[in-house]
């Protein structure tokens, strides 16, 4: 039977909420092992099975052990010891590529690989903790707590350019332009199959019902955030196409999410099924080729290539641009070569 939770007892150890997950109404049965590793970005079954094991973890207030069945309505609470430290943001000496700095913004070319702002299981070695380590101070916008300076984001193993509001003038101009669609963001990526010359995808964007870390298409707003991404194609390699995407909004694995839905999952995509061969030969040959690209890229083929905006104090237009990182580039080559010899 599961232990009912002394919650005086509780405030005596000094115990603090980490994590705090409500099951949706549709929820199938499912092991609270499985159901957190669904739920929880970056973190292991083994790390969550000993949290479990260590009586950290909860559900409605009760101790449980891994093999209890979550069902719809069921509250997951994890506490700790130490509390939670994703609102307090700690300075890290992490060098950055800076492409532009004033008064008022600051142009940051993230390298792929590296979280933009701390979270569960994930506080240091982010663009924020390189942020507060290179300047003094941050704003924070309200409900942003832990996140000072942004304005946006873009995925941890997604590549290029981000703004940054080093005052709080900046970021609420800034937050502005972003609610109103004004900002102009373009995308390079690459991605699986020949895609027709351009096109514009829209739909309703939100969570997976059964996989809370990776998102998928709704037909109603009841059940996700109105999204567009207009494409166009700049180069055709065969079994992929090299395009570009610019965001009319910016939801959460925008695009990786779009293209998938018109079966053209980007390359090396690993959660949304991008690191797989879905188009090609069954030769031997061919798999090694593949093989070799995602060695050489072992994450989405995503790039926040340009960034256009107003500036806050100015109020004058300014546009950015970065290439391709190195990772990238040598793909796009492989593929550049194998397209040649498939026209012979």
């Amino acid at each position: 039977m599961a232990e009912e939770i002394d919650f005086q007892e509780q405030e005596e150890r000094e115990l603090y909420e980490h994590l705090r997950i409500e099951a949706d109404k549709g929820q199938a049965l499912l092991r609270l092992d499985k159901f957190l590793m669904n739920r929880v970005e970056n973190t292991s079954r083994n790390r969550i099975q000993n949290a479990i094991e260590a009586e950290s973890v909860f559900v409605n207030g009760k101790i449980v052990k891994a093999s209890y069945k979550i069902k719809p309505f069921d509250v997951v609470t994890m506490v700790l010891p130490d509390p939670p430290r994703d609102t307090e943001v700690y300075p890290e000496d992490i060098p950055l590529d800076i492409i532009y700095e004033d008064d008022d913004v600051l142009i940051v070319n993230k390298q792929a690989g590296m979280v933009v702002h701390p979270g569960f299981n994930n506080y240091t070695g982010t663009l924020v903790n390189a942020l507060t380590f290179h300047l003094n101070q941050l704003p924070t916008m309200p409900g942003n707590t832990g996140r000072p300076g942004l304005v946006h984001r873009i995925d941890k193993d997604t590549s290029g350019l981000l703004v940054i509001a080093k005052n709080e003038w900046a970021m609420t101009f800034m937050a502005k332009q972003f609610y109103d669609h004004s900002i102009h963001r373009k995308y390079v990526a690459l991605a699986w199959g020949d895609i027709e010359e351009s096109g514009t995808v829209t739909g309703y964007i939100g969570r997976n019902l059964r996989d809370r870390r990776v998102m998928d298409m709704f037909d109603s707003e009841e059940k996700g955030k109105w999204s567009v991404t207009h494409y166009n194609v700049l180069e055709r390699l065969g079994y992929v196409t090299l395009i570009e995407c610019q965001l009319e909004t910016g939801r959460t694995h925008q695009i990786r999410t779009h293209m998938k839905s018109i079966g053209h999952a980007l390359f090396g995509d690993e959660a949304y099924g991008g690191n797989r061969i879905l188009k090609g030969t069954a030769f031997t040959k061919y798999k090694q080729f593949v093989n070799n690209c995602f060695e050489l890229l072992p994450r989405q083929a995503l790039h926040a290539r340009s960034l256009g905006f107003v500036h806050p104090r100015t109020k004058e237009y300014m546009e950015f641009e970065v290439d391709i990182p190195a990772d990238f580039a040598a793909v796009l080559e492989k593929w550049r070569g194998y397209s040649v010899t498939m026209g012979e």
